[in-house]
């Protein structure tokens, strides 16, 4: 049947008959079809004998897109370079050849590309503005993957200014000056506001913007009904995996199976499974790797899948007939994760656990394993999914490779004789509330000096710019430059106190600070991401170095800067510990994870599987995110029930609304009290993810 399709379309093509409309229809059937090579030779048969025809630019484009989605660059790239020939006004040919030489590794000429678009852009009309709002979009995107963050930055406030109401530029926006340790980080402008901003920020920002729980439970809601979305085709019935058997058979799904923090966290768990208890199967969904751990997480499991050639339907559809049983999301908001996947529920229980430090606040997510200290019983109000817990959430390695060679600090700029502060986290996760501690502390512990991992230039004379405002020389502040992980580690001797960031503290970079014998000094708020260091210290044996206050903080720090005797028994203590405390015992972590495991598919079996609540956070966000959090840090609120009970009383009065379960707790001061879930089957409607596509879709 569609060998006659293509051969009357090629005739009509050769007889400059055949309409473009007919053309792109046509095509399609093909593609349907999986007839690839025939879509080709249609396109090309009819470019070749309608050289004049007014669209010809637009035939041009879409046979490029074709091309480029089969990997074939250099023949799409020429294409787009006649569709531009052809007509110079034809905006979508510059953003996609950008996107090209971006693919091919040549960022300079892709924002060539996307510049000379924006210079033809003069009209205002609504096609003109998607256009731009493109291309000012991609070349961002670009720039900021190049870390020029400041003309990234620049090129999405022209873009919001176009259009306010692009929900991935202003999570790019607040992530960029986030790393950029650009204070206040919410920044309205003329077309722009606060609540635009807020309403508009990704959870993994927000968890570093505020130690707020609750606001953070609801813009993960409110990103996951506007950015993920609802399915089509989301499962209710699992015929392989509700087929009784042992092993339970559990589904891991990452990116960061490669090194990458999650990767170095990850790298004993799947090889110390208990065959007998569970048979492990691995998704990857991350780019392309060769490294050394790649390869040995695709040799320690039972069956490894890379999903990144399939559809999130075709994936799905891969772990239904493997019959997994629990999918563990290790991604959850987080870069390359492949939540429209997860959301077409490709297993009967799907777990939170690891990637991302908070709530998912989604329909499907079931489950969110944690520890005791990191969700107490009192605080499971501000999460949707189950609460399970293990000794300690955080699972780590005991085979980190480090450069044997002892190092000195001269070499890295570091002062032979004086009190060494570090901390190692992402820039990101620096506010200007931490900072102004650190500034504190270093003002009170004389000729001391704070060593962080450095970013950009400017981001670092940013830093060094502030502290001098301060009082503090600039030369207290010192970087360290980013090298690979042995070598990584092995600096880590020469610090004397790593200071903890909040809301959003060391995870990845904790474990190795207390694996190299570094004392870990952490303020521990309310939040996910505020508590997740506080365990760790907690689990090394070292609860002392756990703080509650702010001031606290401060004065612990002075106190160890100005001790070394303090310092030397904390060293000691770890070093002493370290191959028996909890947080290093992975044999440990996995055999709880699997009674965790056992007890998932129990709950399932008699019918009374945890369904996420997820009502009034609408209003939550409406009333979070009316407060200025770049001038009020949370994290020092006494009375936080209170504080929010106030705030909702204030709304109820203007706008009546009817407390579900988890307000009516917070209202009523039985947070303390909180109880368990309400449980049943699951329910049948599910939602799915928003991609960012870098590439116009063929025209139609």
């Amino acid at each position: 049947m569609t060998t006659d399709i293509l051969k009357s379309a090629l005739i009509s093509s050769m007889a400059r008959n055949f309409s473009v409309t007919d053309l792109i229809r046509t095509a399609e059937t093909l593609k349907q079809s999986a007839q690839h090579s025939s879509v080709a030779t249609l396109y090309s048969t009819w470019i070749q004998h309608n050289q004049d025809h007014p669209l010809l630019s637009a035939v041009l484009f879409n046979y490029s897109v074709i091309l480029s989605d089969a990997g074939q660059l250099d023949p799409a790239r020429a294409l787009l370079e006649r569709a531009i020939a052809s007509n110079p006004e034809f905006m979508p040919a510059y953003i996609n050849l950008g996107r090209i030489y971006e693919r091919q590794g040549n960022a300079g000429l892709a924002v060539v590309q996307w510049s000379a678009a924006l210079a033809k852009m003069a009209g205002v009309n609504g096609q003109s503005i998607t256009y731009k709002t493109t291309a000012l979009n991609q070349s961002a995107r670009a720039l900021e993957t190049a870390n020029e963050d400041e003309s990234a930055e620049t090129m999405l406030r022209q873009s919001l200014e176009l259009d306010c109401h692009q929900r991935e530029a202003v999570q790019h926006l607040i992530a960029l000056r986030q790393r950029q340790c650009k204070w206040p980080v919410v920044l309205p402008s003329d077309r722009v506001d606060t609540t635009t901003l807020m309403q508009g920020i990704s959870p993994l920002s927000a968890a570093a913007l505020s130690d707020d729980p609750l606001l953070q439970l609801a813009i993960a809601c409110h990103y996951n009904k506007l950015d993920v979305g609802v399915p089509v085709g989301a499962r209710d019935s699992w015929s392989k995996a509700t087929q009784t058997s042992q092993p339970i058979r559990i589904g891991y799904l990452s990116s960061d199976l490669r090194e990458h923090a999650v990767g170095y966290l990850m790298t004993e768990v799947l090889g110390l499974h208990d065959r007998s208890k569970v048979e492990v199967f691995t998704y990857y969904c991350g780019p392309e790797s060769h490294d050394p751990l790649h390869s040995h997480f695709k040799s320690s499991v039972d069956h490894w899948s890379s999903i990144n050639h399939l559809d999130d339907n075709s994936a799905a559809r891969l772990m239904a007939e493997q019959g997994i049983q629990i999918l563990v999301d290790l991604n959850g908001y987080t870069r390359e994760a492949r939540l429209k996947l997860v959301a077409l529920r490709p297993a009967p229980i799907i777990v939170n656990w690891l990637g991302f430090p908070g709530s998912m606040a989604s329909p499907y997510h079931n489950y969110i394993i944690a520890d005791d200290f990191i969700i107490p019983p009192d605080c499971e109000i501000y999460y949707s999914e189950k609460v399970l817990r293990l000794p300690c959430y955080q699972p780590s390695s005991r085979t980190r490779a480090v450069l044997p060679q002892k190092l000195c600090r001269k070499d890295f700029g570091l002062p032979d004789d004086a009190m060494v502060y570090c901390c190692f986290n992402g820039a990101h996760k620096i506010n200007r509330f931490t900072f102004d501690r650190w500034l504190m502390i270093l003002a009170r512990v004389p000729g001391s000096v704070l060593w962080l991992l450095g970013s950009t230039p400017g981001v670092n004379e940013r830093l060094r710019d502030y502290a001098a405002g301060r009082g503090i020389a600039r030369e207290r502040v010192v970087f360290a430059d980013k090298v690979i992980n042995p070598h990584h580690l092995a600096r880590y001797a020469l610090a004397d106190l790593f200071l903890d960031t909040t809301p959003y503290g060391a995870h990845t970079t904790a474990s190795d600070a207390l694996w190299m014998g570094v004392p870990v000094l952490t303020l521990s708020g309310r939040s996910f991401a505020s508590r997740v260091c506080g365990s760790l210290v907690r689990a090394a044996g070292v609860a002392e170095l756990n703080c509650t206050s702010a001031e606290q903080y401060v004065d612990r720090a002075v106190e160890l800067g100005s001790n070394s005797s303090l310092l030397d028994a904390l060293r000691e203590k770890l070093r002493a510990s370290r191959d028996t405390c909890t947080l290093f015992d992975m044999p440990l972590l996995v055999q709880k994870l699997e009674g965790l495991y056992r007890q998932m598919w129990h709950e399932y079996e008699s019918g009374v599987l945890p369904q996420p609540s997820l009502a009034n956070l609408d209003v939550c966000l409406e009333v979070g995110i009316q407060l200025n959090h770049d001038d009020i840090e949370v994290q020092t609120i006494d009375d936080y029930v209170g504080w929010w009970n106030d705030r909702l009383a204030k709304r109820q009065k203007v706008r009546p609304f009817e407390l579900d379960r988890r307000l009516a707790q917070l209202s009523n001061g039985l947070n303390a009290i909180a109880t368990p879930p309400e449980v049943h089957v699951p329910s049948r409607q599910q939602n799915s993810q928003k991609v960012l596509e870098g590439n116009y879709h063929p025209l139609s």
